[in-house]
């Protein structure tokens, strides 16, 4: 791996607005610009390819298709997102250095012909977009799974060792990612939406509110210590882990990795579903999975991890504030305010509702690991 960021990028160049891709719907062929500017990038043939486009979140994805075989997964980044172009390759960074750890499975980057990681292509209009590939990986996402439950264990256990491998690693230089802090979660301009945007009559407003202060006066008295703060995957839930058909997991989508609470990865991988009522079996699961890599939590990390749940919650509702709603399965967008309600209700309650189970016995996951 180099000993800088320099060498995994081309020009950095500046960028535009998501919104040129808004008319696009999934399976949708990409701009004729970003096809040819793939091509040319990864020393493709243009009549062998195909580039169609997968979701738009926070940033644009699309299918790289040869001869009719899915090869891999192009990424423009959203402008300005991340924090350009070195920060993606930051992200690549890190990403490559994790793939040393033994038994987890992850995405591989792709290098373009000029042997970078992260390249620039410009529009018709000359703005330029920051773009990566990745190789296509085949099977099915756990979020689509009937039961991602048996997986969770897994993930927890992963997560554990992606948090012992950051704790020991030097970054190279130039290496730049941002912060997962409160105010980039739920503050007056958070990185996404606002969760007060979301659509609550004014009891549901003021019990959030008094979840989201209860939870946040447990996390900022949480040290920043290398035990507690460092680079995480920010984002580590079924939507971001492929199973393939004989079984192996691979966790793709590292675009949110930052330097946050590591417990955040805990929050993260409940994203949407804290209210659906198998959520307390999924939680005690990437418990199990954690501690067995890494020991067992005591309670003020157990509190610590569910107040970031709590938080984590809002900040998702106000995700779905100015996302699209085909970001998420079906339906799922419309349950977010009810359900975060219910979910600050539970937290007033119990703050450690979700490892306790809904009932308030103590939750046994029942899972095994992959």
């Amino acid at each position: 791996m180099p000993t800088s960021i320099a060498g995994l990028l081309d020009d950095p160049g500046h960028g535009a607005s998501l919104d040129s891709f808004k008319d696009l719907s999934k399976g949708d062929e990409a701009p004729y610009w970003l096809f040819l500017g793939v091509c040319a990038s990864w020393g493709i043939e243009h009549d062998r390819a195909s580039l169609t486009l997968i979701t738009v979140s926070e940033n644009a994805t699309f299918l790289l298709t040869l001869d009719g075989v899915p090869q891999g997964v192009v990424r423009v980044s959203q402008p300005g997102y991340v924090g350009g172009p070195q920060a993606v390759a930051s992200e690549i960074a890190w990403l490559n250095a994790l793939h040393d750890i033994g038994g987890v499975h992850l995405i591989n980057p792709v290098p373009t012909v000029r042997g970078t990681f992260v390249t620039s292509i410009r529009d018709r209009e000359g703005r330029v977009w920051t773009v990566i590939s990745t190789k296509f990986v085949s099977g099915t996402v756990l979020e689509d799974l009937d039961n991602p439950a048996p997986y969770y264990v897994t993930i927890g256990g992963w997560a554990a060792r992606f948090h012992a491998q950051a704790r020991d690693w030097t970054p190279p230089m130039g290496f730049d990612r941002f912060n997962w802090d409160i105010s980039d979660m739920v503050g007056p301009s958070p990185r996404w939406g606002r969760w007060e945007s979301a659509p609550l009559d004014a009891e549901d407003r003021r019990v959030c509110e008094l979840a989201l202060w209860k939870a946040m006066d447990v996390v900022m008295k949480v040290p920043r210590t290398t035990r507690t703060w460092g680079l995480i995957h920010a984002d580590l839930r079924p939507s971001n882990v492929i199973r393939g058909d004989d079984g192996t997991l691979t966790v793709i989508d590292f675009d949110d990795c930052g330097y946050g609470w590591y417990l955040y990865d805990y929050a993260s991988s409940l994203s949407f579903i804290e209210h659906e009522p198998y959520a307390p079996q999924l939680a005690r699961a990437w418990v199990d999975g954690y501690e067995a890599v890494a020991g067992p939590f005591d309670d003020g990390e157990l509190a610590t991890m569910s107040a970031l749940s709590m938080i984590r919650r809002l900040q998702m509702l106000g995700w779905t504030t100015n996302h699209r709603e085909d970001a998420l399965p079906p339906g799922l967008a419309a349950r977010q305010a009810p359900g975060s309600v219910e979910c600050a209700r539970r937290y007033l309650a119990d703050p450690l509702w979700l490892l306790h189970g809904r009932d308030g016995a103590i939750q046994e996951s029942g899972t095994s690991g992959d």
